[in-house]
C-alpha cells in the first residue's frame, strides 16, 4: 500500500508487444494462430486466468515457440505470481533471447522477489538491445538502490536525465535515494523538481507528505500535501489514514475520526485503517467500537499482538472479564516473563471474584520482579514486535522467503499511518502503445453497459442496473443462465470460463441438431463474446438479428461486441495509416450507432442505448450528439451519475466550464469518486 508508482498500472497492458518476425503460425491439431490472438483478446480485456488457458493450448500444441510462453509470463505477472512469470519468461529467453521485453518481464518479476542483482542483470540485458530505454534505466535505479549501491543508482539516473531531462520519476526515485543518505533537504528539493515536471504527478504529493510528516515533523506542510494527493487519487484509503495521523497530531481528533471512517468505506478490507481507527476510538473512551475495529485485525491477522493486547485491555475496562482473561492468556503464552501482564490478569480474576487465581498471577509477577532485582518493570514486548518486524523486513529486502509487507508491523502505540514506502516499484511498458507518462492525466469516460451473466456489486450506492428486454428475456428461461446488465468488462473464475465453453459446446449441438431459433444465436454469441471469441460472436448475433429483425437485446449485443472488436484491431494495428485507420473507425462506430438507434427505435426509453450511444459520439468527436445522449439517459433516470459524468466532460471538451463543474459535482454526489479528480485538475 502507499506505493508511489503502482506498478500495475503500467501492467496493465493492451499486448499487442512484440510482432515477432519469425512466427508465422501454421495450424497443429489447433488454430494456432487463432487461439492467440483470442488469447490476446482476452488479455486486452484483463482476463488474465482465460488468456493463460489459451496461450497453454499453443505451448501444448507448439512447445517451441517463444511467444506464447512470454505472454503467458505477463498474464501472470499481473496476477502476481511472480515466480511463474520469471519460469515462462526465462522459457521465452531460452527459444528467443532477442525478445527484448522478456527480460523486463523478468526483471520486473525478480524485483518484486527480491532478487534485485538477477532484476539488474535483466535489465542491463534489455539496455544492450535498447541502451536508451526508460523504463529499464529507472528499474535498474531502484534495485541499485535496494542494495544499496546508492553511487550506481545515482549514475544510472543521471544517465537516464541525459536521454530525458524532463522525467519526473528519475526526480522521484533520486529523492528516494536522498532520503536513504539522510539528506531531507535535497530529497524535498527533488519532489519539488517532479512536481514542476508534472503538477498532476499524485505520488510526488504523497512523497511530500511522507517527508513532512515522518522527518521533519511539519504536520501542516505535510497536510496541505496529501491534501492535493487526495484531490487527484480520492479512491486511494491510505491517502485518508495518512491524513488522519496528520490531523490527530495537529490535534484535530474529530477530522482524525472523519477521515479513518471514509478510509474504512472506502476499504473496508483495511486492517491499518480499522487499527489506526481503534486506537484513536480507545483514546476517546469508545470502547465497544474500539474493540470492534480490534477483533477485525485478529480476524484477519490472528498474530497482530497489539490488537490482541489492546482488546485485552479494553474487555477489562468494559468488564467482559472471560474475553479479557483469554486475550491475556495469549499474550503471555507468547511473553511469558511480561510481568504487567500478570498484574493485569490477576486484577481481571479478582473483579471476577477469582482471588486464589489474581493472587497467583500477582506472585508471578512478583518473582519476575524479584529475578530481575527490580520493582517497577522494564519489560516491553511492544519493542520486541517492532525489533522482530524490523528484522523481518530486512531479511525480506535480501530475498528471503517471510511474510508480505502487510503482515509486517504495525507502529504499535501512536496512530498508524500507511508505510509511503517511498519507493519507485518495477514498470513494465508496452513500446508498441507508447510510453505513459502520467497515469494521473487520462481522464477516461465512464464505460459502456453491456450484457453480462454476471452482476456487479456497488458497494457505494448499491444500485442495480434495469433494463425491460432483459427481463422478459430472462422470464422466456430461453437462455441458459440468468441475464444481466453491468458497466464495462468483468474477469472470469476459471470455473466461470469452463462452464461458457460448455455451453457453447451444448449450443453447437443444439443448432447442428435442430431447427436453429434466434435465440439461440443470441445465446450461443454471449458465450462466445465472454471468452473473447469476437469474431464468430459476431457471425452469431448476425445470425440472431437476421433471423428476427425486432430483437432489440441482439442489436444491443452486437453493438457491445463491434466495440470490443474495434478496441482489439485498434490496438494491434499500432503502424496503420493514420487516415485508414480514421475510416476504418468512422466506418465501425457507424454501425455500433446505428445498432442502439434502432434499440432506441424498439425502445424508446432505453437509458442504457442512449448512453452508450453517447459514449460511441464522443469517441467520434461529436459532442453535440454526445450531450444529446446524455441528456436523454439523465431525463429518463435522473439519477445516473455515469450519464451526468460523462455530460460533464463533454461540456469541458466543449469549453463550458461552468455546465461541466455542475455535471462533475452532481456525479460525485451520486457516487462517482473520479468526478472529484477532475473538478480538481479543471477548476481554473
Amino acid at each position: 500500500m502507499g506505493q508511489v508508482l503502482k506498478y500495475c498500472t503500467w501492467l496493465r497492458v493492451l499486448l499487442v508487444l512484440m510482432l515477432l518476425a519469425s512466427n508465422v503460425m501454421v495450424s497443429a491439431q489447433i488454430n494456432t494462430d487463432q487461439v492467440m490472438n483470442i488469447g490476446r483478446n482476452a488479455m486486452y480485456f484483463e482476463d488474465y486466468i482465460l488468456s493463460i488457458q489459451y496461450f497453454n493450448q499453443v505451448i501444448n500444441a507448439k512447445p517451441y515457440l517463444a511467444e506464447p510462453y512470454f505472454f503467458r509470463a505477463v498474464a501472470k505477472i499481473n496476477l502476481d505470481d511472480y515466480k511463474g512469470a520469471e519460469e515462462d519468461a526465462s522459457l521465452a529467453i531460452e527459444r528467443n533471447p532477442f525478445i527484448v521485453d522478456a527480460y523486463q518481464v523478468r526483471g520486473v518479476a525478480r524485483q518484486n522477489l527480491h532478487n534485485y542483482a538477477d532484476a539488474i542483470a535483466d535489465y542491463n540485458a534489455g539496455l544492450k538491445q535498447l541502451p536508451e530505454d526508460k523504463t529499464f534505466l529507472l528499474n535498474k535505479a531502484v534495485c541499485e538502490q535496494e542494495l544499496k549501491d546508492y553511487e550506481a543508482s545515482q549514475s544510472t539516473l543521471e544517465r537516464l536525465l541525459k536521454i530525458d531531462s524532463k522525467n519526473y520519476k528519475a526526480h522521484l526515485v533520486l529523492a528516494q535515494l536522498e532520503l536513504a543518505r539522510g539528506d531531507t533537504v535535497a530529497a524535498l528539493a527533488e519532489v519539488d523538481k517532479s512536481l514542476e515536471l508534472s503538477k498532476n504527478n499524485v505520488n510526488a504529493y504523497s512523497m511530500r507528505a511522507h517527508i513532512l510528516m515522518r522527518h521533519d515533523k511539519d504536520y501542516a506542510g505535510a497536510l496541505a500535501a496529501i491534501e492535493e494527493a487526495i484531490k487527484l487519487e480520492p479512491q486511494y484509503s491510505g491517502y485518508f489514514i495518512n491524513r488522519a495521523f496528520i490531523k490527530y497530531n495537529l490535534d484535530d481528533y474529530f477530522g482524525a475520526m472523519s477521515d479513518y471512517d471514509y478510509a474504512v468505506q472506502l476499504d473496508p478490507t483495511s486492517r491499518e485503517a480499522h487499527f489506526n481507527r481503534g486506537l484513536l476510538l480507545t483514546e476517546v473512551g469508545e470502547n465497544n467500537r474500539a474493540i470492534n475495529d480490534f477483533s477485525f485485525v485478529l480476524k484477519h491477522d490472528p498474530s497482530n499482538f497489539m490488537a490482541l493486547y489492546n482488546r485485552a485491555m479494553l474487555y477489562s475496562k468494559t468488564k467482559q472479564y472471560s474475553k479479557a482473561i483469554a486475550d491475556y492468556d495469549a499474550v503471555l503464552a507468547k511473553y511469558p516473563t511480561f510481568e504487567a501482564g500478570y498484574m493485569a490478569r490477576g486484577d481481571v480474576k479478582r473483579l471476577m471474584g477469582d482471588k486464589k487465581g489474581g493472587d497467583k498471577d500477582y506472585d508471578k509477577a512478583l518473582s519476575l520482579f524479584r529475578a530481575k532485582n527490580t520493582h517497577s518493570s522494564d519489560f516491553d514486548p511492544t519493542k520486541l514486535e517492532y525489533a522482530a518486524a524490523v528484522e523481518k523486513e530486512e531479511r525480506r529486502r535480501q530475498g528471503e522467503e517471510v511474510e508480505t509487507a502487510d503482515e509486517i508491523i504495525s507502529n504499535f502505540n501512536e496512530l498508524l499511518t500507511i508505510d509511503n514506502d517511498a519507493k519507485i516499484q518495477p514498470e513494465y511498458s508496452n513500446r508498441n502503445r507508447g510510453h505513459i507518462q502520467n497515469t494521473t492525466m487520462d481522464i477516461e469516460p465512464e464505460p459502456n453497459f453491456t450484457l453480462s451473466y454476471y452482476s456487479q456489486d456497488n458497494r457505494l450506492n448499491g444500485k442495480t442496473h434495469y433494463m425491460k428486454e432483459i427481463n422478459e428475456a430472462n422470464d422466456s428461461r430461453l437462455l441458459p443462465m440468468t441475464l444481466t446488465l453491468i458497466a464495462g468488462e468483468q474477469r472470469l473464475s476459471e470455473d466461470e470460463i469452463k462452464q461458457h465453453f460448455s455451453n457453447i459446446d451444448y449450443y453447437n449441438g443444439l443448432l447442428s441438431t435442430s431447427t436453429p431459433r434466434s435465440i439461440d444465436y443470441f445465446a450461443r454469441a454471449m458465450d462466445l463474446m465472454l471468452v473473447k471469441n469476437i469474431d464468430n460472436a459476431l457471425t452469431d448475433v448476425d445470425r440472431a438479428i437476421e433471423m428476427s429483425g425486432k430483437f432489440a437485446l441482439a442489436y444491443f449485443l452486437r453493438a457491445n461486441i463491434l466495440l470490443a472488436k474495434w478496441q482489439i484491431s485498434s490496438s494491434e494495428n499500432t503502424e496503420v495509416d493514420p487516415v485508414i485507420k480514421d475510416k476504418e473507425r468512422s466506418a465501425i462506430y457507424s454501425k455500433i450507432i446505428s445498432d442502439y438507434d434502432t434499440v432506441l427505435k424498439l425502445s424508446p426509453r432505453n437509458i442504457y442505448a442512449y448512453f452508450n450511444k453517447g459514449n460511441a459520439c464522443m469517441e467520434i468527436g461529436d459532442y453535440t450528439g454526445a450531450l444529446s445522449c446524455y441528456s436523454g439517459a439523465i431525463e429518463a433516470k435522473p439519477d445516473m451519475g455515469e450519464a451526468y459524468y460523462n455530460r460533464g466532460l463533454v461540456y469541458m471538451r466543449l469549453g463550458n466550464r461552468e455546465r461541466g463543474l455542475a455535471d462533475l459535482s452532481k456525479a460525485g454526489e451520486l457516487g462517482i469518486l473520479p468526478s472529484y479528480n477532475v473538478l480538481k485538475r479543471m477548476r481554473p
